[in-house]
């Protein structure tokens, strides 16, 4: 059986979608014989172009934990609104005991998040970003609250759908057409 101590950040590409090992652990459960052990992992899977997805995966081997963890996380997978190489609010996130802000930054700033939420923004694509974390450190509860803060970003033409109206009435940018944005 493989050992693992400590924590592991792996960061692979496949062919299509980046991945990235959050957090490795080691769990016993308590039989007649005395103790099993096998292992959890966190994963975050992206395409670097605006879909996440991340998954817990459980096994007798690291390896097995991973790649049950990676499998789920792409099924799992969902679509966040990006503006240029940033977010386009700022937005909050809570999981349990663990709260994450997110606010979007200006080109150049860079990716300055900690630990599991900068993981999550660079399978994302996400290059700009300001990211604080408060209340519990827990991997799990970091993660899950910046996807739940990711999932209330909405892009700006579905604000102006929800709103009824138009594109250029919503955003100052110089449109040729109804809903045709010139960068």
């Amino acid at each position: 059986m493989a050992e693992f101590k400590g924590k592991r950040n792996i960061h692979a590409t496949t062919e299509e979608y980046a991945e990235s090992v959050l957090n490795v652990r080691r769990v016993a459960k308590v039989i007649k014989g005395g103790k099993r052990f096998a292992f959890s992992a966190l994963v975050a899977v992206g395409d670097k172009n605006g879909r996440v997805g991340i998954a817990l995966g459980k096994g007798r081997e690291v390896s097995a934990a991973i790649s049950k963890a990676l499998k789920k996380a792409k099924k799992s997978m969902f679509r966040v609104p990006l503006y240029k190489t940033t977010i386009p609010f700022t937005v909050k996130g809570k999981h349990s005991s663990s709260l994450v802000l997110l606010r979007s930054a200006s080109k150049g700033t860079g990716l300055i998040a900690g630990g599991a939420v900068r993981s999550v923004m660079e399978v994302l694509g996400i290059k700009d970003i300001l990211a604080k974390s408060l209340g519990s450190g827990n991997p799990q509860n970091v993660v899950k609250a910046t996807l739940n803060a990711l999932k209330k970003l909405r892009s700006a033409k579905d604000i102006a759908a929800i709103r009824n109206k138009k594109l250029n009435e919503i955003v100052s940018i110089k449109t040729t057409k109804e809903n045709d944005v010139i960068a």
